[in-house]
C-alpha cells in the first residue's frame, strides 16, 4: 500500500491496466476487472495479496513498476528486503546473546523490551540539538552497571521495528573489546562482520551515511584518546589500520562524517571526549532503579517476608545496595544471602562488605550440598580459576580460549562444572570461549589468586608481584581494573582470614598484610601522592579492611588529599578515611550531584536530610577535629559550609567553577560572618554570582576581620553589585588587608568610579584586579589618579589589554606615553588602541631615575615599578 501511494494518478491507473496482462502472462487467476477499476490503493493492495499471497504479489508489482517508468520503487524494495533480512539477523543475534545470559533473570521479573521511560529517552537522543550537525551521543555509564544489556535491547527494539524504524536503516553495534583484539581493520571490515550476506552492496549502504547509526560500547577499552594527529587518520572506509585508529578516526568524522554514533563510556571518560567530539550529547544510563531492586528481591525470594527482610538490610547498607543496582550483582547477592539466611547465619558477620558477598557466593559454589567446606579437588578447580583471572587481569584478557584454560590448570571436563556452578558462561555459539560470569567476578578471582598461590610460580609471565599490582591498581593505569585492590585488602579483614582459615586451611592472607600496608606507606608517602595515586581508590581499599590500626598507621603521615565523589558509597568511604587522616594540611573534593534528587531549594531546610547527613558525616568528621588549612570543593551544593564554624583552622576555602544558588551564597555568608570563623582566603570564581549576592558578601567582608583574599572573578556582579561591595570597602570599619580580584565581572566605568573611590579611602586594599572587563579610557583614568591620593595603600593594579580585556583607545593629543606628577609620585599612563594591542617601545620613555621601564617582548607583557622615595610605591601589570 505504501509503494502505491507513492504512485501519482495516472501512473496508479497505469499499474491497474498492466496487472490484468501480467498476471495473464504469469498464468494466475485475474482479478476482476470492475473490483480492480473501482479499488482505492488499499483495496488494491488488500486484493493482490489475498489473490495471490504476499511474496507472488510482491513479484508481480515489481514487474509492473519498470512499466510504468518507477525502476526507483524497485530499488527502493530491494534495499527494504535487504534491511529486512539485516534486521531479523540482528534480532536472532542478539536475542541468542540475551538468552545467553539469561540465567540471572526471573521469568516474569525483567525482559528485553524496552519500558516507556527507555524507549523515550533513546528517541530523545537523537532529536536534533544543532542544526545540520551529525547527531553524536555520549553514553555515560558506571563501569558494569549493565550498559551492554542496554544497548542489547535497543538493538532488538531496533530490529523488531518499535526504535528508529524511520531514522536508522542500519545499526552497527562495534564492541571495543572485541575491537582490540584486531590488529588490523577497515571500518568495511568491522560493518562486514555484522552482515549476514552482501545481498546490498556495501558501497550502497554507505552511500547513505545519515541513514547510519555505529554503537560504539565501552569505549574506555580501546583506551581511544582522539589525540592521534590528523595525518594519521583514515578518510577511506575501505582503508585499513588498527582498531583505534579506524574507531578515531569514525568518532573524529573523517570517515563517514554524515552518520549518527551512540558511545557508551565511563564517566570519567566523556570529560575528555567532550572537547574532541562534535556537539556531543552527553546523557545518564541508569538502568537499574531502586523499585527494580525492590521487585528483584521479591521475585528472587519468593517468600515476601523473608524478602523484604533482606532487601531492607541491604538497602541500609549503601555499598550492597549499589551492587544490587547492577542486573547480574543484584542476582548473586540475592543468591548469597538466600543461602547464608537458610542456614541460619547473621547476615552482618557473612555478608556486609562487597569482599564478604563475593567471598560468600564462591564458597556456596565449591562447598557440595551438607558439607562444611570445599573437597581438595573443588579447592583445586578455585585454584585454577583464580589463576586464569589473574592472568586474564594483567594480559587485559576477558575471553578465554582452550589453550589459556588448559594452561591453568583447567580441563575439559572442568568447564562444564564452572558452568554449572554459574561462575562461566560461553561467550560465543560457535567455538570453545569463555568469560567469567561478570567482570567484577574475575577481578575478586584474581585479587584471590594472590592469597592463594605466589606469583612467582605462575605458569605465564605476565603475572606480577603484589606490589607491581598495587602501584598499577592505585595509579589507575589501566582502566578495566576497578575493583581489584579493593577485593585484595578486603580478604585481608580479620572475618575473611577467618573464614580462609577455616575452609582452606591456609595462613598466607596473615603473611600479606604488613606486605601490603608497607606497598601503601611507600605510595603515600611519595613526593606529590596526588599525581602518583588515585585517593578514593586507596580509601576503598582501606574501607574493605576496616582495620582502625591498618588505616591510621597508614593515613597518619597523609598531608594532601584530592578526590572526586562520584557515587553515593564514596560519602561514607571518605568519611570512614579521613578521621585517621590527623597531618592532613590540604583538602580538595569534586562533587557532581550525588544527591540531585534530594537537592531542595533551601540548602538550610535540607541540610539535615539524607544528603546533608552524609555530606556533614564527611565534613565533620575529619575537618572539625583535624588541622587542614585549606579546602577545595567543586560541588552542587552547600550544606558543608557549617563546618566553618566548627573548626577554627580552616583559612582557605576554593569553590571555583561550583554553581551556587543565591540561598546558598547567603547561607555561606551567613557561616563566614560568624566570629569563630577564620577564613583567610575565599576564591569564588565562576560561582554564577550576581548584583544580588553582593549584599551578602557585603556582610563578610564587614565581619571577617580574617580575610586576606577574596577572588569573585568570572561572575556577572556588574557595576550594581560593585558598587554594593564598594560601600562595604570604603567603610572605616573595615578591619581586613584585602587584594581584591574582579575579573571578567561586567565592570564599566561607571562601575570604576566606585573603585576610585575605595582606593582613594581605603589603605587596607592592597590589590586589585579589573582584568576582562570594559574599562575603556574613562575607567582607566578613574582609577589612575586614585592611586595618586595620600590616603592610597594599593600595591598592585592588574588589568589586561587587548580584545578579550580592558578596552583602551589612544586619547586625542596624548603620545602613546604621558607622564603625569603629583606631589613626590610619579604614574604613568600608557594607552593604546583595539584589536591589537602595539609593541611598546624598548626605550626608556622617562629620564627620571627613579623609574624603571620594563618590557617582555616574548609574552606581549610590559609594566613598570615605581621606585621614587617610596620604595613600596606601586606595581602596576599590563597582560597581553
Amino acid at each position: 500500500m505504501w509503494y502505491l501511494d507513492e504512485l501519482e494518478m495516472n501512473e496508479f491507473l497505469q499499474f491497474k491496466q498492466l496487472l490484468q496482462q501480467e498476471t495473464v502472462q504469469c498464468g494466475l487467476q485475474p482479478i476482476p476487472w470492475a473490483q480492480v477499476k473501482k479499488a482505492k490503493r488499499q483495496d488494491l493492495a488488500s486484493l493482490m495479496t489475498q489473490r495471490y499471497g504476499e511474496q507472488p504479489a510482491w513479484d508481480l508489482a515489481l514487474c509492473i513498476f519498470p512499466k510504468i517508468h518507477r525502476k526507483d520503487l524497485c530499488d527502493k524494495a530491494s534495499r527494504e528486503s535487504a534491511e529486512n533480512a539485516y534486521r531479523a539477523h540482528i534480532q536472532e543475534k542478539f536475542i541468542r546473546m540475551w538468552s545467553r545470559d539469561s540465567f540471572t533473570e526471573i521469568p516474569g521479573c525483567f525482559d528485553q523490551t524496552l519500558t516507556r521511560e527507555e524507549h523515550e529517552s533513546l528517541e530523545e537522543y537523537f532529536t536534533p540539538r544543532v542544526p545540520r550537525r551529525p547527531h553524536t551521543v555520549v553514553l555515560r555509564a558506571l563501569q558494569r552497571v549493565g550498559k551492554t544489556r542496554f544497548l542489547m535491547k535497543l538493538m532488538l527494539a531496533w530490529s523488531d521495528g518499535t526504535l528508529y524504524r524511520d531514522k536508522f536503516s542500519f545499526i552497527f553495534y562495534l564492541c571495543c573489546r572485541e575491537l582490540k583484539q584486531l590488529r588490523v581493520t577497515s571500518l568495511a571490515g568491522l560493518i562486514s562482520r555484522e552482515r549476514p550476506d552482501d545481498s546490498v552492496p556495501l558501497a550502497d549502504i554507505v552511500a547513505q551515511p545519515e541513514r547510519i547509526l555505529f554503537i560504539v560500547d565501552s569505549l574506555e577499552e580501546l583506551e581511544c584518546t582522539l589525540t592521534e594527529p590528523e595525518s594519521e587518520l583514515c578518510r577511506d572506509w575501505r582503508e585499513e589500520r588498527s582498531g583505534k585508529m579506524v574507531l578515531s578516526s569514525l568518532l573524529r568524522r573523517k570517515i563517514l562524517p554524515e552518520s549518527a554514533l551512540l558511545l557508551a563510556a565511563m564517566p570519567m571518560r566523556p570529560e575528555a571526549l567532550e572537547s574532541k567530539l562534535d556537539h556531543p550529547n552527553m546523557q545518564e544510563l541508569k538502568c537499574f532503579q531502586d523499585s527494580h531492586v525492590k521487585q528483584y528481591f521479591c521475585c528472587s525470594f519468593g517468600d515476601r517476608g523473608r524478602a523484604m527482610a533482606a532487601f531492607s538490610w541491604v538497602q541500609n547498607n549503601e555499598h550492597l545496595f549499589t551492587m544490587c543496582h547492577i542486573p547480574l550483582l543484584c542476582w548473586m547477592v540475592c543468591t548469597s544471602l538466600k543461602q547464608e539466611m537458610e542456614r541460619g547465619r547473621d547476615l552482618a558477620a557473612t555478608c556486609c562488605r562487597s569482599t564478604s558477598v563475593f567471598l560468600s557466593f564462591m564458597f556456596q559454589a565449591f562447598t557440595p550440598k551438607g558439607a562444611t567446606r570445599p573437597s581438595q579437588q573443588g579447592q583445586g578447580l578455585l585454584k585454577a580459576l583464580c589463576s586464569l583471572a589473574a592472568e586474564g587481569m594483567w594480559t587485559d584478557t576477558w575471553v578465554f580460549g582452550e589453550e589459556e584454560l588448559r594452561r591453568n590448570g583447567i580441563g575439559d571436563t572442568d568447564t562444564p562444572t564452572l558452568l554449572d556452578l554459574r561462575l562461566f558462561r560461553k561467550y560465543s555459539e560457535s567455538g570453545s570461549s569463555y568469560s567469567f560470569i561478570h567482570a567484577c567476578m574475575q577481578e575478586f578471582c584474581a585479587a584471590m589468586f594472590y592469597l592463594l598461590d605466589s606469583p612467582q610460580d605462575h605458569p605465564s609471565r605476565a603475572v606480577r608481584p603484589i606490589e607491581a599490582l598495587l602501584l598499577t591498581y592505585f595509579r589507575k593505569d589501566r582502566a578495566s581494573w576497578v575493583f581489584l585492590g579493593c577485593f585484595l585488602f578486603g580478604l585481608l579483614h580479620e572475618s575473611e582470614q577467618q573464614r580462609l582459615d577455616a575452609l582452606l586451611g591456609m595462613q598466607r592472607s596473615r603473611e600479606l598484610a604488613p606486605q601490603l600496608l608497607g606497598c601503601l606507606r611507600s605510595l603515600v608517602e611519595m613526593e606529590d601522592p596526588e599525581e602518583q595515586v588515585e585517593f578514593l581508590l586507596l580509601f576503598y581499599a582501606l574501607f574493605e579492611v576496616q582495620s582502625d590500626a591498618f588505616a591510621s598507621h597508614l593515613m597518619s603521615s597523609l598531608r594532601e588529599a584530592h578526590f572526586p565523589l562520584r557515587e553515593r558509597p564514596d560519602l561514607a568511604v571518605a568519611a570512614y578515611c579521613l578521621k585517621y587522616c590527623c597531618s592532613l594540611r590540604e583538602l580538595t573534593v569534586s562533587v557532581p550531584e550525588i544527591f540531585p534528587e534530594e537537592r531542595g531549594p533551601d540548602p538550610i531546610r535540607h541540610s539535615r536530610g539524607a544528603a546533608g547527613d552524609g555530606w556533614i558525616r564527611i565534613i565533620q568528621s575529619h575537618l572539625c577535629f583535624c588541622r587542614t588549612r585549606k579546602v577545595s570543593f567543586s560541588c552542587e551544593t552547600g550544606i558543608f559550609f557549617e563546618v566553618f564554624t566548627s573548626n577554627p583552622n580552616l583559612q582557605h576555602l576554593s569553590m571555583t567553577s561550583t554553581q551556587l544558588s543565591h540561598d546558598e551564597v547567603w547561607f555561606l555568608c551567613s557561616v563566614l560572618s560568624n566570629p569563630v570563623c577564620n577564613l583567610q582566603e575565599l576564591l569564588m570564581d565562576g560561582c554564577q554570582l550576581n548584583k544580588y549576592s553582593c549584599p551578602h558578601l557585603s556582610e563578610v567582608l564587614l565581619s571577617n576581620a580574617n580575610l586576606r583574599h577574596l577572588d569573585l572573578s568570572r561572575n556577572p556582579l556588574m557595576d550594581e553589585g560593585v558598587a554594593q561591595l564598594c560601600e562595604a570597602l570604603r567603610q572605616p570599619s573595615l578591619r581586613c588587608m584585602l587584594p581584591c580580584s574582579l575579573q571578567q565581572c561586567e565592570i564599566t566605568p561607571r562601575g570604576c568610579q566606585d573603585l576610585a573611590f575605595v582606593l582613594a579611602s581605603n589603605p587596607n586594599l592592597r590589590s586589585l584586579d579589573v582584568g576582562g572587563n570594559n574599562i575603556g579610557d574613562a575607567g582607566v583614568r578613574l582609577l589612575s589618579k586614585a592611586l595618586l591620593h595620600p590616603h592610597c595603600g594599593l600595591k598592585e593594579l592588574r588589568w589586561v589589554l587587548g580584545s578579550r580585556g580592558c578596552i583602551l583607545t589612544v586619547a586625542e593629543g596624548q603620545a602613546d606615553g604621558q607622564e603625569e606628577t603629583e606631589g613626590s609620585r610619579t604614574w604613568l599612563l600608557v594607552h593604546t588602541h583595539p584589536p591589537h594591542c602595539p609593541r611598546l617601545p624598548e626605550r626608556s620613555l622617562l629620564a627620571d631615575p627613579g623609574w624603571e621601564w620594563l618590557v617582555s617582548p616574548w609574552a606581549g607583557r610590559a609594566g613598570w615599578l615605581a621606585a621614587g622615595d617610596d620604595p613600596e610605591a606601586a606595581h602596576v601589570s599590563f597582560n597581553a
